[in-house]
């Protein structure tokens, strides 16, 4: 059973640097680059309903910040569960 969570725990610490990287490519890179476009398009599809979900900041997004926060919670939940189940 451990093995599964520390499955999905690498998963969501993979996804979150996902994140990380499309921030920072958003910065540096032109929107019509292949890598940044494989990034986009993994983590988009996450993003899109919590940018719905928040209002408009001016040029600040700040839904790469929640879905981080999301993903620890959610890393953090299926832990105690996890554990509680060993």
């Amino acid at each position: 059973m451990l093995i599964v969570y520390s499955i999905i725990h690498w998963i969501i610490q993979l996804f979150i640097i996902l994140v990380i990287a499309q921030v920072i490519l958003s910065y540096f890179m032109d929107p019509y680059n292949s890598i940044r476009r494989v990034v986009d398009n993994l983590v988009n599809p996450v993003l899109n309903p919590i940018r719905r979900l928040i209002p408009q900041t001016g040029a600040l997004d700040f839904s790469p910040m929640v879905l981080i926060i999301l993903l620890w919670l959610l890393d953090a939940v299926l832990q105690r569960v996890f554990l509680s189940l060993v």
